[in-house]
């Protein structure tokens, strides 16, 4: 009967460990290794160096198990043939079988996946253990995983894993829900060209430099936009953009003879379809809000704005103090409407 017992206890007990070893090393993922070893906690470089060799521990804990369950289940049968009799052998291996998938198997490994931050750093002396007493066996496994990984690619962490990993954080309570879509539209930031996000030319609103400040006002009934385009002959010729501050400071000051020309700051191009990340980072790098956008023949397509970039971040519009109005694509474009239907008006006029 000591025998029976000891037999058993090999059969589900050794594998019961082994079942939330192997939960836990792969529950446990790289980040959280990654806060222990900025804590210094012991036993995280070890821990690092098992999951980057995962091969290794694994071998040896499913040697271990495979090992355990073979010479206990052998054990028990046999045992149990001379305590109850061969007549009982049927039913003690399907109570055995149960209870391995129960205590050996299903238990061990809820307990791995649900408490792996507690077990994390208690499991590493016990698998380093494993791995030298499994020793051949993780030898062997490593030479056939190696001829195995030349024929195949190891998964790497993708940009769609982190997207992955901001909704469900979202959804588990860990970050907000403004914080996940700022991840997930940061990790798609590169796949939107400028021309996504741009204001059109049909509908940009701009200014000929040939006109005065006075002129201005006769033009642009109310200002609307801190920046604006100025052109050249034509609306597609733009050779920069004013201020609508340097504008306001001379008219205060009744100067308003003075040429939009003379006010004109140089304009940054961009080709449309540069992705905004790239525009973003030229953009700072110049100390600019606006730029040019332009096709590939250095024809205007329309405007961008430090604001289109970051309204584009963050899903949320960027208003001022002294703004009136939230989206300014959509007032460019009800503008262009409004000047549309007064052209029509003055030709059915006419």
């Amino acid at each position: 009967m000591g025998l029976l017992i000891l037999y058993l206890f090999i059969a589900i007990g050794i594998s019961f460990l082994c079942s939330i070893l192997e939960a836990v090393l792969l529950s446990t993922p790289e980040s959280y290794i990654e806060i222990l070893m900025t804590e210094k906690r012991g036993g995280a470089e070890n821990l690092k160096k098992l999951k980057n060799a995962i091969d290794r521990p694994l071998s040896a804990i499913l040697s271990i198990n495979t090992i355990a369950h073979t010479i206990g289940a052998a054990g028990v049968g046999a045992q149990a043939t001379k305590v109850f009799g061969e007549v009982y052998f049927g039913l003690v291996s399907a109570v055995l079988t149960l209870l391995i998938l129960v205590l050996s198997e299903i238990i061990p490994k809820t307990i791995g996946a649900t408490y792996w931050r507690s077990l994390a750093l208690l499991s590493v002396p016990v698998i380093k253990v494993f791995m030298y007493v499994a020793y051949p066996f993780v030898v062997l496994s490593e030479r056939i995983t190696r001829i195995i990984a030349k024929r195949g690619q190891a998964y790497t962490f993708s940009r769609q894993d982190l997207s992955t990993m901001a909704s469900i954080g979202y959804k588990e309570g860990v970050i907000g829900k403004d914080e996940s879509y700022f991840i997930y539209n940061l990790m798609k930031l590169r796949d939107v060209s400028v021309e996504d996000i741009m204001t059109p030319r049909t509908v940009m609103v701009s200014v000929p430099e040939s006109i005065t400040t006075s002129e201005f006002f006769k033009q642009i009934d109310e200002l609307y936009f801190s920046r604006i385009p100025v052109y050249q002959g034509n609306k597609e010729n733009i050779t920069g953009y004013v201020l609508k501050g340097d504008i306001l400071e001379r008219v205060a000051k009744d100067q308003h003879d003075v040429k939009i020309e003379s006010l004109k700051r140089e304009i940054t191009k961009v080709y449309e379809r540069i992705p905004v990340p790239r525009v973003f980072q030229l953009m700072m790098k110049k100390n600019d809000l606006i730029a040019l956008v332009i096709d590939e023949y250095g024809g205007t397509e329309g405007i961008v704005t430090m604001e289109d970039i970051i309204e584009t971040l963050t899903g949320i519009e960027i208003v001022d103090e002294k703004d009136t109005h939230v989206d300014y694509q959509k007032l460019a474009r009800e503008i262009w409407k409004k000047r549309l239907n007064e052209n029509r008006n003055r030709i059915i006029d006419d």
